[in-house]
């Protein structure tokens, strides 16, 4: 259903109206503030976290099958050089001497060798072990924090989601009472500024929004709401201060 042609003066009051109720649930969004993010960032850090370790993990795992490996090649080492030195006491000649003499110094060579690389291994297999316990210790603590800001946020969204459920339904009628092209207008502008702010009036002879000085005939035509007026320097939607009319309104009546 197409929806009915609006005054100007009923324009400006839609958009006014609707502004009121979006700053109103602005301000529950400020309410809980950056908590949202920081339990959005604590989650990804420890999904991060995890994936880390598991990567650290395999890495020890990886250094566990070095080390057996260099001990296992000791041992061989070891095994061979007890069995030539046994054949050594039954050479029959300086030829067979001489090659397994030099057999037994290949061998003591080989078992240096992987005793360097198993000293490494070890070092490193510390160094990891060292860090994966760092890292555990700081993924516990990233798991404690996340679960406090999440009771924080909870305790904020049970005081403000019933009231901000509210809010969201009245926008959404205050929507359908809004011009289409003013509506359209509205969002765009709302999208540009952090505080949401698309309709203002004039605060002490300025913009609401953007405070640049709006001269007195200006004034003057927002008041008269006889057309669309925006802010020359920010683009905002100027209406009059209807709460303010109102209550003037009510001080004069009672007067």
């Amino acid at each position: 259903m197409a929806k009915k042609e609006l005054s100007t003066p009923e324009k400006l009051k839609a958009l006014y109206d609707l502004q009121s109720i979006d700053s109103k649930i602005d301000r529950l969004q400020v309410l809980k503030g950056e908590l949202p993010l920081e339990v959005e960032d604590l989650e990804d850090d420890i999904e991060a976290s995890k994936k880390r370790i598991e990567k650290m993990k395999t890495e020890l795992e990886d250094l566990k099958q070095e080390v057996t490996g260099h001990q296992v090649s000791v041992e061989n080492s070891n095994a061979l050089i007890e069995r030539y030195e046994k054949q050594l006491e039954s050479v029959k000649n300086n030829r067979e001497f001489d090659a397994l003499t030099k057999e037994v110094g290949m061998q003591k060579l080989e078992i240096q060798l992987s005793e360097k690389k198993l000293r490494i291994a070890n070092e490193k297999n510390e160094a990891k072990k060292t860090l994966l316990e760092d890292m555990n210790v700081k993924l516990e603590n990233t798991i404690a924090l996340l679960e406090a800001k999440k009771s924080e946020l909870s305790e904020i969204t049970k005081e403000t989601d019933i009231e901000e459920e509210k809010l969201q339904t009245k926008s959404e009628k205050a929507k359908k009472k809004v011009d289409d092209f003013l509506l359209t207008a509205y969002e765009r502008i709302r999208q540009n500024y952090k505080n949401g702010l698309a309709v203002v009036s004039a605060e002490r002879d300025s913009c609401g929004g953007c405070h640049i000085s709006i001269p007195p005939q200006l004034q003057l035509d927002i008041e008269a709401e006889l057309q669309i007026i925006p802010c020359e320097n920010c683009g905002r939607i100027f209406t009059p201060n209807y709460d303010e009319r109102k209550q003037l309104e009510k001080e004069t009546a009672k007067a």
